[in-house]
């Protein structure tokens, strides 16, 4: 099992952890990732990370597919992987109907087969066999519908892009991690309960078989964000968790379409679920942080003194040997925490 930063999406002000990434970097985490919301780009501090460092990989988790045409994102992709030596790998996911809709002000669709197809065209980009062309429900290039000029033909990639470029996407839904399994070469299934591959296995299969060429957990990476809070004040470790995971469960996306709360749910916290998202739509977000359960925080996450967390990390390391778990993504990690994961790890 490999190591692996969130470095995340920045809060109100900007801000990269350099200090944590580039001790990540030196311990010999094998990545880091940046993200985003409605905030801060993922591209532009993953750009500024490899600028600084030598040797780790630099992934986005994720760009938002609605927020960027396929080739824009295959350009993105071929020029940072180009300038980093080969460092760079790409996640895409299809984020929600609220932000995407909401924010960047284009249709949502159908994410899953939006998937498809943005992968598909960034894979011909890459591959560059012969001139860009596709057609389907969300793209077609050259696009000839309303308002085209009729001016538009099929170009091939000037830039030369490394066609094995890996591609990750975000996904926890039976039907996005088959999508993803068929497609990609690994998914970010956000939190994970180690000891639940279970909820994963059948859809990975089918995706597996679905894409008939070989593809295999030997060939995929399942790579969870794992929060790491290292306190020697338990509850004070599992404030920081419960307060990220309510509003998730809570707040990210509509009452009854919100994927987070339904993951929750399937992970066995249905009643915990109902009642965080009553209590984060009612504006009571306090509510909604103590009702996150403390054995949820403890399935998903590694918290609380540094001996407790050497204990806890067994379950990881056995999913890790399974091939459950590629890489373990750690989150909030401070410098103290990389190093005791490194060391228990690496």
């Amino acid at each position: 099992m490999k190591l692996g930063l969130v470095a995340g999406y920045s809060p109100a002000e900007m801000s990269v952890p350099m200090d944590v990434i580039l001790e990540a970097e030196n311990l010999g985490f094998d990545s880091v990732w940046t993200s985003e919301a409605w905030g801060s780009d993922a591209v532009t501090p993953a750009a500024w990370i490899l600028a600084r460092t030598s040797r780790i990989n630099v992934g986005t988790a994720i760009i938002q597919m609605g927020a960027r045409a396929p080739a824009c994102a295959a350009m993105t992709a071929m020029t940072l992987d180009a300038m980093s030596g080969g460092r760079f790998i790409l996640g895409v996911g299809p984020s929600g109907p609220q932000v995407i809709e909401g924010w960047y002000g284009v249709p949502y669709g159908r994410p899953l087969t939006r998937t498809r197809e943005y992968i598909s065209i960034i894979r011909k980009i890459l591959a560059r066999k012969e001139p860009l062309t596709h057609e389907g429900e969300h793209y077609q290039i050259p696009y000839r519908g309303e308002g085209a000029s009729g001016l538009g033909k099929p170009l091939r990639s000037i830039l030369h892009g490394n066609p094995g470029l890996r591609i990750f996407t975000g996904a926890f839904t039976e039907n996005g991690l088959r999508t993803s399994a068929e497609v990609a070469d690994g998914v970010f299934p956000v939190w994970m309960n180690p000891e639940r591959f279970d909820l994963f296995e059948d859809a990975l299969h089918e995706g597996f078989e679905r894409a008939g060429n070989g593809r295999s957990l030997e060939t995929f990476e399942i790579a969870p964000f794992v929060e790491v809070v290292v306190d020697d004040d338990l509850e004070r470790a599992r404030r920081v968790v419960r307060e990220h995971l309510a509003l998730y469960i809570g707040g990210m996306g509509a009452r009854n379409k919100n994927f987070y709360n339904d993951y929750t749910k399937r992970l066995g916290y249905e009643a915990a679920a109902v009642e965080v998202q009553d209590h984060f739509l009612a504006g009571r977000r306090p509510e909604a942080a103590a009702a996150v359960p403390d054995q949820l925080i403890d399935d998903v996450a590694l918290v609380g003194p540094a001996d407790r967390i050497r204990d806890r990390l067994t379950r990881w390391k056995e999913a890790g040997a399974r091939r459950h778990v590629g890489s373990l993504l750690a989150r909030h990690t401070t410098v103290e925490a990389a190093r005791l994961l490194a060391e228990e790890i690496l």
